[in-house]
């Protein structure tokens, strides 16, 4: 027994040697290819701020009849669906999960907005299910529920990040929370109460946006967006002692926006 624990005891250093040099020789061997990604939430907070802006200020009666959504939603459709739903798969590739959450999900629904208005101007779609203000519609009111919670979990999250962002999502989760009542109750005030938060949304998204632009552009803080959050992105779980990685760093390249 002795004579076998020594052997036992002798192996371990080899063992150790072994596998180090294995180790240097994957290094060696091993490439790494680096792909810098522009932050995908300037577009998608552009995008964003352009179809909300425009639909919550005819929501709030700013402007415009019921028949304006037939000539906005070219705009939203491609804009605030398309571009912004991109950006979101964009976000994705950056490993940013909160913009993909937000844009993916707003992006989506622009889509389906656009689509909608698209099918009413077509005349396939039923007249009786066109949403109305001031009348009820539970389905179409269905629609903004799920927004209101993503976005208001969404807006918990950006908490961690900075606070201009934050307040893009409180007032947008609000938004689609007085949207959803709206049409709930077949009620108007819920529905313009609706419109001035994504309005007010809007603009703080415009700030936002400009504001990581100016920062990719000049390469300093010139609109602060007030950060919750400084450091190195550290993946979850128990990860190796020696992480493979570039020597010196990957110029250009970082974790999410």
């Amino acid at each position: 027994m002795a004579e076998r624990r020594e052997t036992s005891a002798h192996a371990a250093p080899g063992g150790r040697e072994l596998e180090q040099d294995e180790y240097r020789m994957w290094e060696d061997r091993t490439r790494v290819f680096l792909q810098p990604v522009a932050a995908p939430s300037i577009l998608g907070l552009f995008a964003l701020a352009g179809a909300t802006m425009m639909v919550g200020a005819w929501q709030a009666d700013w402007y415009g009849n019921p028949t304006t959504p037939l000539v906005l939603f070219p705009f939203v459709l491609m804009f605030g669906g398309l571009a912004q739903f991109l950006a979101g798969m964009w976000s994705y590739r950056a490993q940013d999960g909160l913009a993909t959450a937000l844009h993916g999900t707003w992006g989506a629904f622009w889509l389906a907005w656009g689509l909608m208005w698209l099918m009413i101007s077509a005349g396939v779609f039923p007249i009786e299910l066109v949403p109305a203000f001031g009348e009820t519609n539970a389905a179409f009111g269905f629609w903004f529920v799920p927004l209101a919670v993503i976005t208001g979990f969404c807006a918990f999250a950006a908490l961690g990040r900075n606070m201009m962002l934050t307040l893009v999502l409180a007032a947008l989760a609000a938004a689609a929370g007085f949207t959803a009542a709206g049409f709930f109750a077949g009620s108007t005030w819920p529905l313009r109460i609706g419109g001035w938060l994504f309005v007010v949304s809007a603009a703080i998204a415009v700030y936002t946006a400009a504001a990581m632009m100016m920062e990719n552009t000049v390469g300093r803080t010139v609109m602060p967006l007030f950060r919750t959050r400084r450091g190195k992105y550290v993946p979850e779980g128990p990860g190796p002692s020696r992480p493979l990685e570039y020597r010196y760093g990957q110029p250009g390249v970082k974790i999410g926006q």
